[in-house]
């Protein structure tokens, strides 16, 4: 049933998946298996004491929700797939969404994604949130946002044109530890748009708050890149974190399906400036000169769609560990860190409820998560899409 309404889907936005069909890169020249790399499953497997901590129902009744965003007057806003930004206020989550966009194709993996502050939001109430649009052709978009007397006004462009497709439409859009915004592209399930430096395509862009181009951006001034890159090779993006204490942006990315390469291959990457991720010329342990390969890769695949650094305000024997949210995988992942190196790992909450979409971490310690089980791949239970949060016994 699923598989006969994406081909229907497809069909309406031009059929790109047919271009997609491209044998394993494997056996190209340059292209060595990084044997030295452990798989992640040969790391030891951390075990949390159940008694430590409890699993609370935050909200349930929502669909398909994406991302959480935490205000300072303890407000939390939840993103809905279908284009609903959500609003909870003492615990208990308003029915009467705080804005519904009109111009959100919910379709495929498209749809209301992300959801961001701005730091100085106290001061100037910026809200971010990414979507894809319903244009001629349908483009991913990320619009600023002023909140007023609890509303979303004066929606601002901050950047568009950004090609869409059924898959692969990324989208965080997260201000880093410099103040800039960064924003992670899926390669719309037409894999060589990674490595055009021309497309905007399978990249991380950088840009200012208002959506200038920084200066320091590493393709600013060359003729053949679109200056708002900072990194790309990337096959979708979906989870976006930096690391307390050094700045460094973790990334996790979805790896090759089964139509275009082998399966799994999902990825933990370190990313950095002007750096190329690979896709699709490598992937899964895979190496190549000029190329980054992850820290950390899963087969079989367990789709990571979120990134969340602890920062063991609430959970100390958690401090700096990266949670991940797996959307196959139907668990919340613990990896345990040392500088860059993965050095453990736990499978929280294992099949126990279904598909997890977004982690966050509340500001009083506590780990926030969603599920996504009524995203068309999903089995719904009863009361879905949920939010859990993790807190102290």
């Amino acid at each position: 049933m699923y598989a006969s309404v994406m081909k229907r889907l497809f069909a309406g936005f031009g059929g790109v998946a047919a271009a997609c069909l491209i044998s394993c890169t494997a056996g190209r020249t340059g292209i060595r298996t990084n044997t030295a790399r452990a798989p992640i499953s040969d790391h030891p497997v951390q075990r949390s004491s159940s008694e430590s901590y409890r699993v609370e129902t935050v909200a349930a009744g929502l669909t398909v929700p994406w991302a959480i965003a935490f205000l300072p007057d303890g407000r939390v806003l939840i993103t809905e797939r279908p284009g609903r930004i959500r609003v909870m206020k003492n615990g208990v989550l308003d029915p009467k969404p705080m804005l519904a966009l009109e111009q959100v194709i919910n379709a495929g993996e498209g749809g209301l994604m992300d959801i961001s502050i701005h730091p100085k939001f106290s001061q100037n109430g910026f809200v971010y949130v990414s979507y894809v649009a319903n244009t001629q052709p349908p483009t991913v978009r990320v619009v600023r946002y002023v909140e007023q007397n609890g509303l979303l006004q004066n929606p601002r462009i901050i950047v568009g044109g950004i090609s869409a497709s059924m898959l692969h439409c990324g989208c965080r859009a997260r201000i880093g530890p410099d103040g800039k915004l960064y924003i992670t592209t899926g390669e719309k399930f037409e894999r060589n748009r990674a490595q055009d430096l021309n497309d905007l395509c399978g990249k991380t862009l950088r840009v200012n708050d208002d959506g200038t181009i920084p200066n320091d951006n590493p393709f600013v001034g060359n003729p053949n890149a679109r200056p708002e890159i900072w990194s790309y090779g990337h096959r979708n993006s979906q989870g976006i974190a930096w690391q307390p204490g050094t700045g460094t942006m973790f990334q996790s990315e979805h790896g090759p399906s089964q139509s275009d390469a082998p399966g799994g291959g999902d990825e933990i990457n370190v990313v950095q400036k002007g750096k190329n991720y690979g896709w699709p010329v490598i992937h899964h342990r895979q190496t190549h000169e000029g190329m980054e390969s992850p820290i950390a890769e899963y087969t079989p695949a367990i789709a990571p769609a979120s990134a969340a650094f602890c920062s063991g305000k609430m959970f100390p024997e958690w401090k700096g560990d990266l949670f991940v949210g797996c959307l196959k995988g139907e668990r919340l992942l613990r990896l345990q860190l040392q500088g860059t190196k993965v050095i453990g790992q736990e499978f929280m909450f294992q099949n126990r409820f279904g598909r997890i979409r977004e982690v966050e971490e509340a500001p009083d310690g506590s780990i926030w998560f969603t599920t996504s089980n009524q995203d068309g791949r999903g089995s719904p239970r009863e009361g879905d899409d949920k939010v859990f949060r993790i807190v102290r016994n």
